[in-house]
């Protein structure tokens, strides 16, 4: 198999187009006091711990369930081409680890198309995560990232 299709079969990916425009959407994912409003399922309270937005910068953010336990999202930017991609290495402790995100945003007018890809190390990890119920809990984050940047 060649690395393409190996790519492909490690990859989940989520496309949405936003009702805001491009700007305000990388903002929204690039700025600690958004990040906040957003980040995370429903139901969810996130605290940026540390954002150095900056390729080899790391991120880490606590993430507080309803049920008042944390779970721990952390990572480090190895690529961004602002305003349109940026991607990071990312762990979610302790679901899912050693994954890699990639955001692609384009305008479309003064929407944004939203491309969300997650890489994972291997076909069985990538297949395993999208059984835990990834696009469940990516998707209810994005609706709040869509409310978030709808509202502005």
């Amino acid at each position: 198999m060649n690395e393409v299709q190996n790519l492909d079969k490690r990859t989940l990916t989520l496309e949405r187009i936003l009702d805001a425009p491009l700007e305000l959407v990388w903002d929204a994912w690039t700025k600690a006091e958004h990040i906040v409003n957003w980040w995370g399922p429903k139901g969810m309270k996130t605290v940026v711990e540390q954002h150095d937005f900056k390729e080899g910068g790391h991120w880490k953010y606590i993430m507080t369930m309803p049920d008042g336990s944390d779970f721990i999202a952390e990572g480090s930017y190895t690529k961004i081409n602002e305003p349109k991609f940026l991607e990071t290495s990312a762990n979610f402790k302790p679901m899912t680890e050693g994954v890699s995100l990639q955001v692609h945003l384009e305008s479309v007018g003064n929407k944004t198309r939203f491309i969300f890809k997650v890489i994972h190390p291997t076909e069985a990890y990538c297949k395993q995560q999208e059984d835990m119920g990834f696009y469940n809990g990516w998707n209810s984050a994005f609706d709040r990232l869509s409310e978030f940047v709808s509202s502005k």
